[in-house]
C-alpha cells in the first residue's frame, strides 16, 4: 500500500490537512499523538527514560513528568537528541503495528509527524508532503491556540528544520494560507495518489 508523509512547521496545519485527507476516507497515522502515548504504555521506552533522564521522570502513579522532562531536554541539545533517539524508534514500531491494522481496502495511508524528516522516517513512505504556510500566520495560529508568545513559538520553531530545507526533501507542497484553497490542493494530491503505484 502506498504510504504518504506528511509534515510541516509547528503551525503549518498539517493536522488541518490530514483531517481533509480523512474525510475522504484515507487512514492517518498521527505519529505526534502517538508518541505522547507510547511515552506511558511502551516499557522499553519507558525503562529508557528512566535511564536517561532518571526515575523521576515519571511519578508512582506511572504518569511522565513533563517538566522534569523539558527541564532537562528543552536546555540542551544533547538531551533532546537523546530523547528523540528513544523515542522515534517506538514510534517506528506503533506505526508497524498500526500498520498491519489498516484495511486492505484502502488506497492508501497517510503518516503525520511534526519530525518526518528529522527523524528519518520519512523514509519509510513512498511520497512525502510538506504544508507550508506564512511566518505570520503560523506565530497566530500557535499563540492563539496554545496560549503562548511570539517568542516562545519562535523558540520552538528554531529546534525544526526550516521550511527552505524541508522544501528541499519533500516531494509535494500544500500551501495553507488564506488565498489557495486547501481542499483543491488535497482533492489534486488524492487523485494523484490514487494514480500511483507503491
Amino acid at each position: 500500500m502506498l504510504k504518504i508523509g506528511i509534515t510541516g512547521g509547528i503551525g503549518s496545519g498539517k493536522t488541518t490537512v490530514c483531517r481533509v485527507f480523512e474525510t475522504l476516507g484515507i487512514p492517518v497515522f498521527y505519529a505526534d499523538t502517538v508518541a505522547k502515548k507510547i511515552m506511558v504504555t511502551d516499557p522499553i521506552l519507558i525503562a529508557g527514560v528512566k535511564t536517561a533522564f532518571g526515575k523521576e521522570s515519571y511519578t508512582p502513579e506511572g504518569i511522565l513528568n513533563n517538566k522534569h522532562i523539558a527541564g532537562i531536554v528543552f536546555n540542551q541539545t544533547s538531551e533532546l537528541e537523546k530523547l528523540n533517539q528513544l523515542v522515534h524508534p517506538a514510534v517506528f514500531r506503533a506505526f508497524e503495528h498500526w500498520l498491519a491494522q489498516v484495511s486492505p481496502n484502502a488506497p492508501y495511508l497517510l503518516k503525520e509527524a511534526a519530525l518526518l524528516f528529522e527523524s528519518g522516517s520519512y523514509q519509510q513512505c513512498d511520497r512525502n508532503v510538506l504544508v507550508i504556510a506564512p511566518l505570520e500566520t503560523k506565530l497566530q495560529r500557535v499563540m492563539q491556540r496554545d496560549g503562548v508568545t511570539a517568542e516562545q513559538v519562535k523558540a520552538r520553531m528554531d529546534k525544526q528544520l526550516s521550511d527552505e530545507e524541508k522544501a528541499r526533501m519533500a516531494d509535494m507542497l500544500v500551501h495553507n494560507n488564506e488565498t489557495d484553497s486547501l481542499i483543491t490542493q488535497v482533492m489534486a494530491l488524492h487523485h494523484q495518489f490514487l494514480n500511483t503505484n507503491p
